[in-house]
Formats: structure tokens, sequence, C-alpha cells
């Protein structure tokens, strides 16, 4: 969840898949009230099965809030941040009488992210021989989760590169993490400065699922061109469909999406 905009954004990209099945948002950081009020809706409509699609760019984005509030782990979390970004403890698990069954992969390293991301490169693009692209991402506070998100923005990164570029870079800002971050924005500025100052231009790319994100308060005064995010596009709405195919295929249940494969 985030601003009207986002939230507009979201429930248009989720759309498509209601016209197959009872499909309903849940909007926030694994937020008790938004999860509860999702479930009564669908049990509502006689739904006895629910494979829940996690929309992060991270797989590791409050899964294990999700889970357990789901009743799918016995393990409260440590941490929540519930309404209004208030950090407190784990609240009970929710009640309802559903089959639920989720997944860990986010849409980070996924083939329509990396598709969507070198799609934003190329509208942008003029003369990629004389130009650099950033892709950008909020980040992990742990070291090894973050080198995770890094590799997995490699995998976009490859596929920016094969239209030419000069230079392909990924980054971190590792937002809510202060210590980490005014290091990542050092870094980031410092490869814009670079590229710019060789005579490239430079394009900025956020792997974030809509809008621009801080990068252009850490980025202001900079030369470059900033490009869209992942949301809108239909390749999320195949993604969220895709993965709700897989979550109901692992647990063996008849689904409306299509034949059982795998995508990734």
């Amino acid at each position: 969840g985030g601003t009207p905009e986002w939230d507009r954004a979201i429930q248009e990209s989720v759309a498509p898949i209601g016209e197959a099945a009872p499909t309903v948002v849940a909007l926030g950081m694994a937020e008790p009230e938004a999860l509860a009020v999702a479930l009564d809706s669908l049990e509502s409509l006689g739904v006895e099965r629910v494979a829940v699609v996690r929309l992060f760019i991270s797989g590791a984005s409050f899964l294990d809030q999700t889970r357990y509030l789901l009743g799918l782990s016995d393990t409260p979390p440590n941490v929540f941040v519930g309404h209004a970004g208030h950090v407190s403890g784990a609240p009970a698990p929710i009640a309802h009488g559903l089959v639920i069954a989720t997944h860990e992969l986010g849409l980070m390293g996924s083939s329509e992210a990396s598709d969507i991301l070198a799609g934003r490169a190329q509208e942008l693009s003029r003369e990629p021989t004389r130009e650099s692209v950033l892709l950008v991402a909020h980040g992990m506070g742990d070291e090894g989760e973050n080198e995770a998100v890094l590799s997995a923005m490699r995998d976009a990164a490859n596929k920016v590169a094969q239209q030419g570029f000069a230079r392909v870079e990924v980054a971190t800002l590792r937002e809510d993490w202060p210590e980490q971050r005014v290091q990542e924005e050092a870094r980031i500025r410092d490869f814009v400065q670079r590229e710019s100052g060789a005579g490239r231009r430079v394009l900025v790319v956020p792997y974030r699922l809509h809008g621009f994100g801080p990068y252009a308060t850490v980025l202001a005064g900079e030369r470059y061109d900033p490009a869209d995010a992942l949301i809108p596009h239909t390749a999320v709405s195949r993604w969220i469909e895709g993965t709700a195919a897989e979550v109901a295929c692992a647990q063996g249940w008849q689904h409306p999406f299509g034949v059982c494969a795998a995508r990734r």
C-alpha cells in the first residue's frame, strides 16, 4: 500500500486476474486487519482454497509475518510493521476456515521483471553506446539478504546490457538502514557523476513496484534521466497470475489459469 496513485496502480494490475477467479487485494506490509478483511471477503464468496500472491520485489519481504498471520507458521516473528508504519509485537494469527498456501519468491529475479526493466531502459534510450544505465532497488539491512537482491538485479542488468549500453550498474539504497544508506547514497551519486562526467547520458531505472521513490532526492542536482518502475505493465499481471497458478499447482489444486508449468 502507498499513495492513492500507488494503490490504484496495484488494483489495476490485479484486475485482469479477477476475471478468472475470485480475487481481492490486501494492501500493506503484512497488515493483519487488511489480510483479515481480504480473507473474510473470499469466504463470503464461497471460496475454500486461497493462493496468496505476495506482490513484493524481494521474496523475503514480510514472508515470516505473512505466514504467521495466515496460520502457515507457529513461530511469531519478532517485529511487525502495523498500521501507519508503527512497529509492534506479533498479534494473534487471523481466524479463518480457509486452506491457504503462498510462495517464497518475489518479483525480483523473474523473467517478467527483467523484461520490463530492459524495456524501460530501451524506452529512454537514444544512442546506447553513449549511455550508461543504473538499476536501483530498495535493498535489505542484512548483508547476505542484500547481496541476494544484488545478485538478482545482475540478472536483469545482463538483459539490459544486451542492448549495447556503455555500462550497466546495479545498486541498492538500503533505504531503511541509515548507516548503510549513507554509504550507498555516496556510491550511487559517484556512479552518476562519473558516467555523466565522461560524457555519457545516464538512465536511472528504479527496480520498484511503482514510482521513482526517494531516488530523485538522492540524485538532486545530478544529470540523469529517470525511467518508470515495474507498474503499470501487463507483465506484472502475468506474473501475479503465473505465481497464483504455481502456488495452486504445488498444492495439487485445480485452478483457472491453465496448465501447471514452471516459469523461471
